[in-house]
């Protein structure tokens, strides 16, 4: 599982030109599975973001979660993170899950995000169009094979 985390002053996603979810202050999460994921890897994600010590402090210092300032999440599927570059132009998504497991996967993610942050979705598998408000910018990448 690999997944970018941006620290965002405020987000939403646009499916059909209306907008279907967004957030204030928060992370915008997008995340992409791959064969052998499974809950051991979410389970890593999960406490890894909502853990993140990336919002600033009273001295301006990145010293809080995104528990600490009570923030929510902006969580969008995204199969194009597992793009393979290395032949010719052209990406190939081959390492990317396949979308009936990855949806499963996707859905788990964001259950357990809920839990511990006011999560919301983007709509798998649809034309999406994300508007984010990058904070910083603050942008990290988490792959669950390198813990």
């Amino acid at each position: 599982m690999k997944v970018v985390i941006q620290r965002s002053k405020e987000s939403n996603v646009v499916i059909n030109n209306k907008i279907f979810n967004s957030i204030p202050y928060g992370l915008v999460i997008l995340s992409c599975f791959t064969e052998g994921d499974a809950l051991d890897d979410i389970n890593y994600i999960v406490k890894k973001i909502v853990n993140l010590r990336i919002f600033d402090d009273e001295n301006g210092v990145m010293n809080k979660s995104i528990l600490d300032i009570k923030g929510s999440i902006l969580s969008i599927s995204q199969f194009t993170l597992y793009a393979e570059t290395n032949k010719g132009n052209r990406p190939s998504y081959i390492k990317a899950l396949n979308g009936q497991e990855a949806i499963k996967l996707y859905e788990e993610f964001n259950q357990l995000l809920n839990k511990e942050v006011p999560t919301y979705p983007g709509v798998f598998g649809a034309d999406m169009t994300l508007n984010i408000t990058n904070d910083g910018p603050i942008t990290i990448i988490i792959d669950s094979k390198n813990k």
